[in-house]
């Protein structure tokens, strides 16, 4: 397996943009970085086994600026938003974020982002890893509905962990605690102007806190750090371990335009009976009276315990046939067990289906067991 020592750096250059908390996250400790829409992201501070403790037992603050906004508004958009996504829009209200996915004509997935309904006719999309923008862009200018699609200069922040209550309440005051689960606040701190959601890719309680101006980066990152302090607040990276425990998927990982919902298990987010038309609805409609041929499936894998998680896909083995390939894997602290997710074909996707996964390390085997393992937590308890 290949080691940390081995990995190539990434190199630091103006063609690359830099989030407004970049030398922030540098003078706290990021020694390493991914290219993620097209941005520069903290990959590391310490170690992902100390920053996955952090996170599970306090609290922490997260660098997602590379989460570039897409800003749908005007007079149709709140149609034009139906379009783009199968989850049934006249069910979010004002004020309320949804987890959606954006299909493609064929019922392929083009991401998942959580949407979030600012105004009646204004919405923002929080994309995963891939050219979202360029996409609505793509759509709207085909649509003939009347829409103004940009990026905003929104600057994202996760607060994150069983702590980040207690610091939201000292940032915020008490109203925080009562924001519900997927629900906005529009507000400002010392004058800085934010959206403030109870959403995350932790699995952990926790909020994302938007910057809606770029200059304020420096004080708010402070002033979230200091209000955590006595909490044990901690900068970390986006943790590959909590995620996968939790089943919060990956895009261009897990998810791919070769997918569909179905095949990945969330066609919960598919509304075929809504009146409305939405990208890709002819394909899912048929896709769904079909059935698929596909599974993406959660495994455990026997053995030593796995150092880093998975640089490439590992194939996927029955005997002598090729039958699909593992997405992404991880160590366990809690667990204690290596576990991870793995597209396999249908016959193959059943609780208890064994296989072999060709590692960089050697062959070992894998189960198929119910995912997610530690769901995620949403409820904030009554007494912070």
């Amino acid at each position: 397996m290949t080691g940390a020592a081995d990995r190539p750096e990434i190199a630091i250059g103006p063609r690359v943009r830099k989030s407004p908390y970049f030398d922030a996250t540098r003078r706290y400790g990021a020694k390493a970085f991914t290219i993620y829409n097209h941005m520069f992201m903290p990959t590391s501070y310490t170690d992902p086994v100390t920053e996955y403790w952090h996170l599970v037992n306090d609290v922490t603050l997260w660098d997602v600026a590379c989460q570039r906004q897409v800003e749908i508004s005007g007079p149709d958009a709140c149609q034009f938003m139906q379009l783009l996504t199968p989850r049934d829009m006249s069910k979010c209200q004002v004020g309320q974020c949804q987890y959606v996915l954006i299909t493609d004509e064929a019922g392929g997935i083009v991401n998942d982002a959580v949407m979030m309904r600012l105004q009646p006719q204004q919405f923002w999309l929080s994309p995963g890893d891939g050219d979202v923008l360029l996409w609505v862009l793509g759509v709207a200018a085909n649509s003939d509905m009347d829409v103004n699609v940009v990026e905003p200069d929104v600057s994202p922040l996760q607060l994150q962990g069983p702590k980040s209550p207690y610091v939201a309440r000292a940032l915020f005051g008490d109203w925080a605690l009562e924001l519900k689960y997927y629900w906005l606040e529009e507000t400002t701190i010392d004058g800085i102007p934010l959206v403030v959601s109870r959403t995350g890719w932790s699995g952990e309680l926790g909020y994302e806190l938007y910057l809606r101006d770029g200059r304020h980066a420096e004080q708010l990152w402070e002033r979230v750090m200091e209000a955590g302090k006595s909490y044990g607040i901690a900068s970390i990276a986006p943790s590959t371990i909590r995620s996968i425990e939790g089943g919060l998927l990956s895009y261009y990982s897990d998810i791919t335009r070769s997918d569909n919902p179905f095949i990945l298990g969330i066609d919960h987010l598919v509304d075929l009976d809504q009146p409305d038309d939405f990208m890709g609805k002819k394909a899912l409609e048929k896709i769904k009276a079909e059935g698929v041929q596909r599974r993406l499936v959660g495994i455990e894998m026997p053995g030593e315990a796995l150092k880093e998680s998975n640089a490439e896909f590992w194939q996927v083995s029955d005997g002598e046939l090729e039958i699909g390939h593992v997405t992404r894997c991880v160590h366990s602290p809690r667990l204690e067990k290596n576990i991870g997710f793995a597209n396999v074909p249908v016959e193959h996707a059943a609780i208890g289906t064994e296989f072999v996964l060709a590692t960089p390390s050697g062959e070992r085997q894998a189960t198929v067991c119910e995912a997610p393992w530690f769901p995620a937590q949403k409820t904030i308890p009554k007494r912070v």
